[in-house]
């Protein structure tokens, strides 16, 4: 028989057990997001499988029907390697396996069921310690307390703080040691025989944790560079994303959640194509907005140009300027722009910050990630760019990069219709730059873009370190314009907050290539 104190230890069990779960649960939404992009699909589809999972081990704990408290212990060493280690397997397998989508739902669908099983043990377990009502209240009562816990935790410190290899470890060993805690808090309930070897397996499990919680960094710089190619030389977690740079024989290229933003062979290509065409009809604007660009490379080349009196970057991201300005490769390729005296950086959302204020610029820079997922789409949608153009002046230019107008037509079509939507009168143009193929811009002002006849020239730029382009001239500049027959606009609807359709065209379109 337990006592009534061991009791009240049972319900921290119910309500460590619950925490492990739902982490298990956020973990596997966030590396399929991580790796398969698209986060409301992804967290849908693990949320609904998870789901069921749990449902179909609550219906399997009915055949459990002697050894209920082994049971319960094996459930949770099982549980503490599968969950634990879940996360590390699952991002050294995901370069290497073409069934990855396979194995991540494998590994979803038996963690849920092993944590289905778990509460219906235990509350078989108390069943004859308290009554029905008590019993189910308490329980649940634990169960829901666990998974605020967990909700609080997981964005707010786990991630941020441990990643998500180390995060998976950790609770991997925290059901580990349910399981140890279970062999002495179920001891009436156990018998002799093989008790010494169940307490050794759950040492050995925990033991097995502990060092894959040291090797964790090994685990994850492996698993990046699998994934990413090249070795990796800086990492960090931000409570936004996942910052990893690589080198090569070539150079250095920066990811962010996976995704290329850069490599430093041709960034400047990108870069020139992103910055001097905006310049040339803004040729005397004095105060110049980038949004992203946390890199420090867009304002590099915003710089060159003599009559910027000041640049305002707005980043979300302080561990992404911190890198521009402390990863020497960065800083150098950027000129220390970030520091430069002319320079203001913000820390925060563009989408709210746009809203904040109604100070005005000359010139607009805008250098998201490509979206790909609803975070980052609103940030393209028709609602955002009538909040920019509010803060731009009656002459002041806008440029934008749009992913692949190759690649991803539509994606990239109905970001030029989504600021027309909002009123700016838009020119499209692009640019070649090896690392990415072809790639899509465009250009936008509140009056027409081209109502000027002149040819397209580059201003003049700062004399000294920076003043020759490595890859516009004139001439180049002005064939930017020109689009071949394959590139030609689609009638695509625009992209609004309430359907965000950008980021499904953006899945569709980039997960056939």
């Amino acid at each position: 028989m337990l006592h009534r104190a061991p009791l009240h230890w049972l319900y921290l069990n119910v309500l460590v057990i619950a925490t492990c779960g739902l982490i298990y649960e956020l973990l596997a939404g966030t590396l399929a997001s991580y790796l398969l992009g698209d986060s409301v699909t992804q967290f849908s589809l693990i949320i609904g499988v998870y789901l069921s999972a749990l449902g179909f081990g609550a219906w399997l704990s009915q055949y459990v029907t002697t050894k209920l408290a082994r049971v319960f212990i094996e459930v949770e060493l099982a549980l503490a390697l599968l969950g634990g280690f879940s996360t590390p397997l699952l991002f050294l397998a995901f370069p290497a396996i073409e069934w990855f989508r396979w194995l991540l739902f494998g590994s979803v669908i038996v963690i849920g069921t092993l944590v289905g099983l778990e509460l219906p043990l235990l509350m078989r377990i108390l069943k004859e310690h308290l009554d029905f009502d008590e019993l189910v209240s308490r329980v649940l009562a634990f169960d829901y307390l666990g998974a605020l816990f967990a909700s609080l935790l997981f964005p707010i410190f786990l991630v941020p703080r441990l990643g998500l290899n180390r995060t998976a470890i950790v609770f991997g060993i925290l059901n580990a040691l349910v399981g140890l805690w279970g062999t002495y808090l179920l001891r009436p309930l156990l018998s002799n025989k093989g008790l010494d070897g169940l307490r050794g397996r759950a040492f050995l499990v925990i033991g097995i944790l502990v060092a894959g919680f040291i090797k964790a960094d090994s685990l994850t710089s492996l698993a990046e560079e699998n994934t990413l190619g090249g070795r990796i030389v800086y990492a960090d977690t931000s409570p936004f994303q996942r910052i990893a740079v690589t080198q090569t024989d070539k150079g250095f290229q920066l990811y962010l959640n996976g995704h290329l933003q850069f490599n430093s062979v041709d960034e400047y290509r990108y870069h020139e194509a992103l910055v001097h065409p905006v310049m040339s009809i803004c040729d005397s604007a004095k105060r110049v907005l980038v949004l992203g660009g946390g890199d420090g490379l867009a304002v590099r080349e915003i710089l060159r140009h003599e009559h910027v009196e000041s640049v305002t970057l707005v980043d979300l991201d302080p561990a992404m300027t911190r890198l521009a300005n402390q990863f020497e490769p960065l800083s150098e390729l950027n000129h220390n722009a970030l520091q430069n005296d002319r320079v203001t950086v913000v820390h925060r959302d563009a989408f709210l910050w746009v809203g904040e204020g109604d100070e005005t610029y000359d010139a607009v820079v805008i250098d998201f990630p490509d979206p790909g997922n609803y975070s980052i789409g609103k940030l393209y949608s028709s609602r955002f760019f009538r909040l920019l153009r509010q803060r731009m002046t009656d002459d002041s230019g806008l440029a934008i990069q749009c992913t692949s107008p190759l690649v991803a037509p539509k994606s990239y079509w109905c970001i030029l219709r989504t600021m027309q939507d909002a009123g700016f009168d838009v020119t499209p143009y692009h640019a070649p730059v090896p690392t990415f193929g072809i790639w899509g811009f465009a250009l936008a002002k509140k009056t027409a873009v081209n109502d000027d006849p002149k040819p397209w020239k580059l201003p003049p730029t700062l004399p000294g370190e920076l003043t020759e382009l490595r890859y516009l001239t004139n001439s180049t500049l002005a064939s930017l314009f020109d689009l071949p027959a394959d590139q030609q606009p689609l009638d695509v609807p625009a992209n609004r907050l309430n359907d965000q359709i950008l980021v499904r065209f953006y899945d569709e379109e980039w997960s056939q290539q």
